[in-house]
């Protein structure tokens, strides 16, 4: 016990009887904010330094002197005399021996006993072994700190919001948004942004290593109309005295990094680009994320002699990728990948699997119907621009879940249960097929179907378009219900999936329609390039017969990152924002700057970026990627925690030539 002109030193912790019997004695307690229970302080002096952390101890420190630092763990009592306690930093957890000692000075077991949970201590002991039959496979499982000296470092409340270490009792998602540094103490939490901080490097590692040139791109930018809505910035500086001015927050560096290959000044470029939609919160998906972004010069347009299912340009960047994406999973998970990622067009996707990011790790492929119905219902069929499909389930893993209910999204899909009775006149049951008065005896036998079979059939348009059909939604909710119920176990290996060939212009994405208003819109943005065997179409105004050289990575039917080869000729770029998107001359006029840097002889180029926080969470095993942002917003886009976004002072918005206006 150390006492100092009638005070006690900061950080010195007595039972409550001590204090009681020094009060009287005329002591007096060291003024403190917030104390709980009223002798227990914050050290604030110097102290001893740290010699290893709490996941660094192993047998061969046996008998070292050890000064450990971290968070104090719950009590584990074994009798009166001895307890053990954990010891938790951000390298591990180590397992305390704490004894009473009769006569000591100090009772180090009384005042660990004291301290609340979660309060930050220094301890001082030896490294001894701990019994074999109480050793663990952990990393500091075979030794323990049998503790002399212990100093409060801060006492934590009593009354936290909850107990991190109390996994089994784990608060709401709201609450530990609320306070998530606490929250962020979890081991599982910890370890994800540990291993973000070391994908990083391992990236960062890679593409040094191939000659690319990490640069940093503005944020702040202008409004353009490139599809996703944006974050708005005001500014007190107007460019016109009669109407405020803003930036915009990136969307994505995707100008900037044209104009710097454009440049010359760096031939191979990326960053780990900050990006900024104001779209509605998904699980996988953030107002503001990160992604890995990267644009090479002197990307290839494609072979004019196809060697295999790559058809289009951008070879050069496909090979990066997959190299990035090698070496991560390897020094990461230790799993070698394969050496060469598949490939699928979008056209197969769309038709084999009812998505243009398919889940290939199941089968319940999607059936051509329509080849399988007589020459004049095709044709028929074929006039109509519509084809129809159908799933035929025969696996008991997917039976029960065939009978539940369908997801939205669904409704233009028919079940029918096949039985001896109407296996040979089932397509009469169907609203689908009955206007084209056929029979059911040549599907049946082409589909091989029987008694006990469930289909789903459904119609769609011929040409596949949008992000999936709505048997590729039945298909997938099949699959989730199996996996559900225990049906279904998905295998572990990895499905890395190259998709190919979007159109290049699309009516059918809702999220980009508020910004078309019925105009076509690009499929990916306005600088991707069509595939060279698609130009004659477009000049001609055939719009939904040309593909685009859009490429998208898919990692177990989640996409994981998108790119394309970009047009490097100006008057094709301006044919596409004037007679295709039919841009307004406002809206034209936002990318000057682009069209004059490609007629300064920008070389042909193209670029990826890959969705880092959807990679983090699938490298971390979970489903949200909340949990590999150290700081998220929810899914409303509101961050708890900062209290944003948030009101601001009224006198403020006149300098930004704003006002408020109350909503009736």
């Amino acid at each position: 016990m150390m006492l100092l002109r009638g005070k006690i030193i900061p950080g010195t912790v007595l039972p409550s009887s001590q204090w009681l019997n020094l009060a009287q004695r005329g002591f007096r307690q060291p003024s403190v904010v917030a104390a709980d229970p009223p002798n227990l302080c914050a050290h604030s002096g110097p102290f001893p330094t740290r010699s290893h952390t709490c996941g660094a101890l192993r047998a061969t420190d046996e008998g070292a002197s050890v000064t450990l630092t971290g968070w104090l763990m719950p009590e584990r009592k074994i009798s009166k005399s001895m307890s053990f306690f954990s010891l938790k930093d951000s390298h591990g957890t180590t397992q305390l021996v704490v004894r009473r000692t009769p006569g000591a000075s100090e009772d180090v077991l009384a005042s660990l006993s004291e301290i609340p949970i979660e309060s930050t201590v220094l301890i001082q002991g030896k490294v001894k072994p701990r019994p074999k039959d109480a050793q663990r496979p952990e990393a500091t499982g075979a030794v323990e700190v049998h503790v002399e000296r212990m100093t409060l470092l801060n006492p934590a409340d009593r009354n936290l919001p909850f107990q991190p270490s109390d996994v089994q009792n784990l608060a709401n998602e709201d609450l530990r948004a609320r306070y998530r540094y606490l929250d962020l103490r979890r081991d599982a939490l910890a370890e994800n942004i540990r291993k973000r901080s070391r994908v990083t490097q391992i990236i960062r590692s890679v593409l040094a290593d191939q000659d690319f040139t990490e640069v940093e791109t503005p944020i702040l930018l202008r409004s353009t109309p490139e599809g996703a809505r944006e974050y708005l910035v005001p500014s007190r500086n107007p460019v016109s005295a009669s109407s405020p001015s803003f930036y915009a927050l990136s969307q994505s560096p995707q100008q900037p990094k044209q104009l710097l290959i454009a440049s010359g000044a760096v031939d191979k470029y990326f960053q780990f680009a900050r990006c900024f939609r104001d779209e509605d919160g998904r699980r996988d998906r953030q107002p503001e994320f990160t992604q890995v972004d990267l644009e090479m010069g002197w990307v290839s347009w494609g072979d004019k002699e196809i060697k295999d299912a790559w058809r289009i340009g951008g070879r050069e960047v496909k090979d990066v990728i997959e190299a990035v994406i090698r070496k991560v999973w390897k020094g990461v998970l230790g799993v070698e990948l394969e050496k060469e990622f598949h490939v699928m067009t979008y056209n197969e996707a769309m038709t084999r699997f009812g998505s243009d990011k398919p889940d290939t790790r199941f089968g319940s492929e999607i059936k051509d119907v329509t080849k399988l119905l007589p020459e004049d219902a095709q044709r028929k069929l074929l006039g109509e621009g519509r084809t129809i499909e159908a799933i035929v389930v025969n696996d008991p893993i997917y039976k029960s879940a065939s009978a539940a209910d369908l997801p939205s999204g669904t409704e233009t899909v028919e079940r029918i249960f096949l039985t001896d009775e109407n296996l040979h006149s089932w397509l009469s049951e169907s609203q689908i097929c009955r206007f084209l008065d056929i029979d059911s005896t040549r599907v049946t036998a082409g589909l091989e179907l029987n008694p006990g079979d469930i289909v789903f059939i459904s119609s769609r348009k011929a040409i596949p378009e949008g992000g999936s059909t709505a048997l590729g939604r039945v298909r997938l909710h099949l699959s989730e219900t199996a996996q559900q119920s225990g049906e279904l176990v998905l295998p572990s290996t990895p499905h890395f999936l190259w998709v190919t060939e979007f159109p290049l212009f699309t009516k059918a994405d809702d999220d980009k329609e508020f910004l078309a208003h019925g105009r076509w819109s690009s499929s990916h943005h306005p600088f991707t390039a069509p595939m060279w065997q698609d130009l004659e179409a477009l000049k001609a105004g055939r719009i939904e017969e040309v593909r685009g050289q859009h490429y998208d990575l898919v990692l177990n039917g989640m996409e994981i990152g998108g790119g394309s080869v970009r047009i490097h000729d100006a008057a094709l770029q301006e044919h596409v924002l004037r007679d295709v998107l039919q841009l307004s001359e406002s809206e034209f006029a936002s990318f000057d700057h682009l069209l004059h840097a490609l007629r300064c002889g920008a070389p042909p180029h193209g670029g990826i970026a890959l969705g880092f926080d959807r990679l983090m969470a699938i490298l971390c095993g979970t489903r949200s990627i909340r949990d590999v942002i150290a700081f998220p917003k929810t899914a409303g886009g509101v961050d708890p925690l900062f209290k944003s976004p948030s009101q601001i002072d009224e006198t403020l918005l006149p300098q930004y030539g704003l006002r408020a206006v109350l909503k009736k």
